[in-house]
């Protein structure tokens, strides 16, 4: 069961990166994390009003949800685990 809902997590997750790269933004992105980061900059009015409301619909699962989507981005935590490990490059072959 724990690999069905990873694999729908996931999913989700590549559908949230398509829409923010169809929107503009860049391609290994969600869009909570793109609302984060914009939210943090003056103006982007729009970005403060989504991540607004993202944070509230999602409270109920997860706190924080943009910032918590913002630092997952910058600390690659949607890599799988060879591509997060430090300390040199693997062997593709």
């Amino acid at each position: 069961m724990k690999k069905v809902i990873t694999y729908f997590k996931n999913l989700l997750i590549a559908l949230d990166q398509l829409a923010n790269t169809i929107c503009g933004g860049f391609p290994d992105e969600t869009i909570s994390a793109v609302c984060w980061r914009k939210s943090q900059e003056k103006g982007h009015y729009g970005h403060k009003l989504l991540k607004f409301i993202l944070d509230v619909t999602l409270s109920p699962i997860k706190e924080d949800h943009c910032f918590r989507a913002y630092v997952s981005e910058m600390t690659r935590q949607q890599l799988p685990g060879r591509y997060r490990r430090q300390g040199g490059a693997t062997n593709a072959n």
